[in-house]
This record gives structure tokens, sequence and C-alpha cells, in this order.
């Protein structure tokens, strides 16, 4: 089956999975399964949903520390690489996306990382780049607190530089297997990075060879000036918050023109808005289940919280009162610089009570949640689609398994017949479903000749 419409612009969809969901009180219906978390084959199976639906990936966050309220909802993750390449046995095109800090890593040992999922799977690996704030992933390595939001950013322009030379220091062609002549590999095609920076000083070459996409995909989530600055830089693809079609827009003109800046075609970047879509058969239905979900959220568990993301003592948060007018500037913010505003002007815009804030927070964490029908998500979907505010969207369902079934065997058909969607695949890799190019060697150019013993 073709599309109806070959010649209109497509979405791209990644599925961002979460134990039992995005919203936090999801663990807590009858018939969610709070140990799916550690249950290798729950991420199995919502692997293979979302590759039913042709969805171009999935997304597992992840940070080096034990984040929130552990009576709030379930904590503890799997390591997500390792995560991957269990699921990369179950699947066969769906693309893989892990997050993984360059603050609390080197650069040899991620790229290798990635390199061994990209082979593992065939070439659907993709890294989300964090920086990770906070003191308490700090004191996990040694560090009585988190380097300033600037050095961190800094660190990882380099990091993702680094990575990306240990990458091409193998040629595609640098095997050779040639069992007559007795030589395996072309030395003259594997060479040294010899790299020295401020924060890294890596010899290489890496000890895997180049990977089926040559650079697994780069994802990029930070909306400060200095994340969208590195994204514009380095990024294929860019997770994003925004609550309004104005600031998506504006979001969207801006990393596209800083991408420009860049040297980069704009088109070379894919942004991707989160939206936590609440599904019913009819409105009604969509909206019983937001409710049911927001009654089952604990409002002493969800004010804490708040008041980390704040910067503030819970006590100066009483929950039927709005957010008191004293609190820090973003400048003041080491951590996550853009969701702090994101959260703080959603509040004074639509001038919401302490209560208020943690239901909106409750199913998305400041992303957009949209409650409705089948068709009615697909409006929303598309609405920002072709309003310039997004290439696509990251799929964040508030239940699992039921929120990705709905949207997979409900929404996406919809997609699919207004011509907005893929019907099938047409390629293999992660890069190919983006519609992205694969890297050109950087060191191609220096590769020297095939042994003469090898001709």
């Amino acid at each position: 089956m073709t599309s109806k419409h070959p010649s209109r612009r497509q979405l791209h969809l990644n599925a961002f999975l979460m134990s039992t969901g995005h919203h936090e009180a999801s663990w807590r219906l009858p018939e969610s399964d709070p140990h799916a978390g550690s249950k290798v084959e729950h991420y199995q199976q919502l692997a293979r949903t979302a590759e039913r639906g042709k969805l171009d990936s999935i997304f597992f966050a992840d940070s080096p520390v034990l984040f929130g309220e552990v009576g709030r909802r379930p904590a503890g993750k799997l390591e997500p690489t390792v995560l991957l390449t269990a699921i990369a046995g179950a699947t066969e095109r769906i693309g893989l996306i892990a997050t993984a800090s360059t603050t609390y890593n080197e650069p040899f040992n991620l790229a290798r990382r990635f390199a061994s999922v990209d082979w593992a799977s065939g070439g659907r690996a993709g890294w989300n780049v964090v920086t990770t704030a906070g003191p308490d992933a700090a004191r996990n390595f040694g560090v009585d607190d988190q380097p300033a939001h600037a050095v961190r950013y800094e660190r990882a322009a380099e990091f993702i530089e680094v990575a990306q030379k240990l990458w091409d220091s193998w040629q595609d062609d640098a095997v050779l297997a040639h069992k007559a002549a007795g030589v395996w590999g072309d030395e003259d095609r594997i060479r040294t990075i010899d790299h020295e920076g401020r924060h890294f000083k890596v010899r290489g070459p890496l000890n895997v060879p180049r990977s089926p996409q040559g650079h697994p995909l780069i994802v990029q989530a930070g909306s400060s000036e200095d994340g969208k600055e590195l994204a514009a830089r380095y990024a294929d693809a860019v997770f994003t918050a925004h609550q309004t079609l104005a600031d998506a827009q504006d979001f969207y003109r801006d990393l596209k023109a800083r991408t420009a800046a860049a040297g980069r075609d704009p088109e070379a970047i894919r942004i991707l808005p989160g939206i936590v879509p609440v599904i019913g058969s009819t409105e009604d239905e969509a909206l019983e289940l937001e409710r049911e979900l927001d009654r089952l959220i604990k409002p002493e568990y969800a004010r804490i919280q708040l008041a980390k993301t704040l910067r503030v003592d819970p006590d100066d948060l009483p929950l039927d009162r709005q957010l008191p007018e004293n609190l820090p500037s973003e400048d003041e913010i080491e951590g996550a610089k853009s969701r702090y505003t994101l959260i703080v002007q959603l509040a004074r815009r639509e001038q919401l009570t302490v209560r208020q804030l943690i239901g909106r927070l409750g199913g998305g964490r400041g992303h957009r949640t949209f409650t409705g029908t089948p068709v009615q998500v697909a409006d929303a979907i598309q609405e920002w689609f072709d309003g310039g505010a997004a290439d696509g969207f990251n799929i964040m369902p508030p239940v699992l398994p039921a929120g990705l079934d709905a949207f997979v065997d409900q929404v996406v058909p919809i997609l699919q017949s207004r011509g907005l969607f893929r019907t099938e695949y047409t390629g293999r890799t992660l890069r190919e479903h983006y519609g992205l190019a694969r890297p050109a060697n950087r060191y191609a150019a220096q590769a020297g000749r095939v042994p003469a013993a090898a001709v």
C-alpha cells in the first residue's frame, strides 16, 4: 500500500517510552503493572507495537541518579543502551534512541557503546545527548556540585566532536577480510584521532569498525540558549517541549535559523515537540480518563518535586494558591533552564494554583497534554505540523501499553489516510527513517591505498 499523497511532506514520529506511562499516576490504574519498568519483555512488546505503527523510533530518557520521590511513581531504570540491545533482537525496523550524559561519561566509552548498538541493531541507534543537571548526580561521581551550565555545554560540544572523530577513525572499507592474502584489515584506513582539547585528550582509534550509519543519530533535548546552540551545530533531531502553537513556531524558526548560521542545511535537523495524547473513543471518554489519572496524583509528592524544580521550599507552595512572586530568574537556574521557564510561564499565563499546576504537569512534566478522540488528536498534530511548528512529534503515552496501542491503532491510520505519515518503511536505518544522509567520513581524503598483498 502506498501513500495517496506522494508529494506530501511527511511526519516523523517517535515513541517516548516510560515504564507504565508518562502520567505520574498511571501505575495506580487497576490494569497497570507497577513492576513493568524492570521487565525487558514489557519494552520489547512496546517496541513491536511502535514498529507495527511504522513509527520512526522509540526513545528512553535516563539520568545517572535516582530521580524524584520513590513514593510518587515507579523509580529506577534499566541502563538504556543495554535495554536497546535486547529490543534490537526483538524488532527489525524501529529506530532505537537512548539518553547518555556527556557530564558523567567519557567519549571513548560512549562512542564505542553507541557504535556497538548501531551494529547490534543493523543501523538503528540514536544517542540523546544530555548534560545532566543537579547536585545529586554530581555526588554519585565524587563531585560536590554540578558544573556550571555553560561549562556543561562546552564539555558536551567537545564530547560530541571527539565521539564523531572516533566513529570516523575507521574507513568504511578498512576491513578487507582477504583470506587468500591473509589480510583482515588495512592499517592505513584506521587512524588515531590525537584529540587534545580543554576537556579531553583522546588518542584513538576506536576499537569498533565504522558502524552501519557512520554516526549514530544525534538527538538533543535542551531548549536553553546553550542547548539550542549545541543542537544547531550537532543535532540530527531535537526533542522539545511547548505549550502553545506560537511558542512552538518561534522555537522552530529560531532553531532552523541557528542551524543555517552554523553552516548546516536547516532541513538536516528534525524538530519534534512532545505531546501527551489522552485518547478516548469519544471526547467525554477521553476527559474521564484524564480526570481519573489526575485524581490519583498524590499532591504531597508532586509538590516536593515542583519545589525542587523551582528552587524553593515546599512550604512556599500552598496547594490552593498561585506561585509566589519572588521566584528565581532563569539566569539563577543552573539546571533545566528552559523547562523551568516553561513551567513558570504556564502557571502565570493561566493563573493556575499550585494544585492545578501539579495536575497540568502530571501527564508530561511540561510537555503539551492533549485530550480527545483519535480525530481530534490527529487534528492537533496536523495543526502544528502544517503551521510551521514541528517536523514531527515525540509521542508520550500517558498510560502504557494502552496509550501506545490507542495511538498506533486509532491515530496513525488517520494520519496515513491524510498522506501525512508513511504506510510502510522505505529504509532500514534510523537515518533513513528520518530522511537524513549518512555522514561522510572526515578522514576519507587521508586514506591510504589497499596494501599490495591484498590486491
